[in-house]
């Protein structure tokens, strides 16, 4: 069997053809792309402002920049996310603490973090910011999350880079109806893919006001936002401090391709990611678990070892799937014990037990709308002749 990897780009000749006929045009950026891309996540998200990115973290870092994080405040996330999660924060000079997961659905445990708001508040140690991620694209408890927010005055940025085509309580991911921002990944192993990029969604006129200038060195051509009437019409003023996190023509063109076959993508995925609950029902993993009243997007499909129940070690089977040309993967490495945390922050082993537990028992199971059943048959089978190996 030839390498099957964990996660891979769908590309249509439709997509090849987009992303040529911006390379044939007047322009390669900042041109009427990027806006056709932001309208077309607008509509799906069913939201008021979307702004593209050249990635992500970009998204993130002026997604917190435009809550006004900085030095002397507290942003708190998951552990078990992508470190851009939590690196955004530090951009902007804050500290950085994490609540510990949901034993069932991996995410931000609400328990959790009812009882760490409780003890922060008694400490006068509260968060500016809550980024709860949707792991995997399923969606965090946003409604509880809501709650807690206006009881305790954090805002929230929703890390949804697994999520796009996913939904909440009938609204799309993205529509920010529980939340300030939301943020999506468009890297090539995510559902939809502009090779690399983010768009950050809100409902707010000056968060999005804000990104835009963050995303574009702090320049406006808007007259409104100047110190005083344009020289002339080629006038520009620098009014913030930004970066140059600008999405490229082709990238957008080719997000506003991708997007027009989210849906069929996300259903792929979910008829993939059923049949591996159907074969892998009778052995000693667990299979995720999905909430009710939601849909995932489904970017991975990560499944935990049964560690009591085999006589293989987690490495044991990982490098055994790998040895079989099965490019499984681990999402992901607890933040907090990543060196750079521990050395910066303090945090060791033992600070967050469940993402800790998870660690030791999670693997990625290859999932993209080309993966064949011949394929799938072969990893579940596999995987099954490692488990039961005496």
């Amino acid at each position: 069997m030839e390498f099957i990897p964990y996660g891979r780009q769908n590309i249509t000749e439709q997509d090849i053809d987009a992303v040529v006929n911006v390379l044939k045009s007047d322009y390669l950026t900042q041109g009427p792309k990027v806006p056709e891309f932001e309208n077309a996540i607008k509509e799906h998200c069913n939201v008021e402002y979307a702004l593209a990115m050249n990635s992500a973290t970009s998204a993130l870092h002026v997604a917190c920049l435009a809550l006004d994080v900085g030095k002397d405040d507290i942003v708190w996330t998951t552990p078990i996310t992508f470190v851009a999660s939590a690196n955004c924060a530090l951009y902007c000079g804050a500290t950085v603490d994490f609540v510990d997961i949901d034993p069932k659905t991996y995410n931000l445990s609400i328990q959790a973090l009812r009882e760490k708001l409780q003890a922060a508040k008694i400490e006068s140690k509260l968060p500016k910011v809550v980024i709860p991620v949707h792991l995997c694209g399923q969606p965090c408890d946003m409604e509880s999350i809501y709650a807690l927010s206006k009881e305790y005055g954090f805002s929230i940025i929703e890390d949804a880079s697994h999520a796009i085509g996913g939904n909440y309580k009938n609204e799309p991911i993205g529509s920010c109806q529980y939340s300030d921002i939301t943020i999506f990944s468009f890297h090539p192993v995510k559902i939809i893919t502009t090779a690399e990029g983010g768009v950050a969604t809100t409902n707010g006129k000056y968060l999005a006001q804000k990104m835009d200038l963050l995303r574009s060195h702090g320049i406006t051509r808007d007259s409104e936002l100047m110190t005083h009437e344009p020289d002339g019409p080629w006038y520009y003023q620098q009014v913030d401090l930004g970066y140059n996190y600008r999405m490229t023509e082709m990238q957008a063109a080719l997000g506003a391709s991708q997007i027009k076959r989210l849906p069929s993508i996300t259903k792929s995925r979910h008829e993939i990611a059923n049949r591996y609950d159907v074969k892998l029902a009778s052995l000693s993993v667990t299979v995720p678990f999905q909430i009710e009243k939601s849909y995932s997007g489904l970017h991975l499909y990560v499944i935990r070892l049964k560690l009591g129940d085999i006589k293989a070690t987690h490495l044991e089977v990982f490098n055994a799937l790998r040895a079989a040309n099965i490019g499984v993967n681990l999402h992901y490495i607890p933040v907090h014990l990543q060196p750079y945390y521990q050395k910066h922050f303090n945090f060791q082993m033992g600070d967050f037990p469940q993402a800790e537990q998870y660690y030791k028992e999670a693997i990625s199971l290859p999932l993209y709308p080309d993966l064949t059943e011949e394929q799938q048959d072969y990893i579940v089978e596999t995987l099954e002749g490692v488990l039961k190996n005496d």
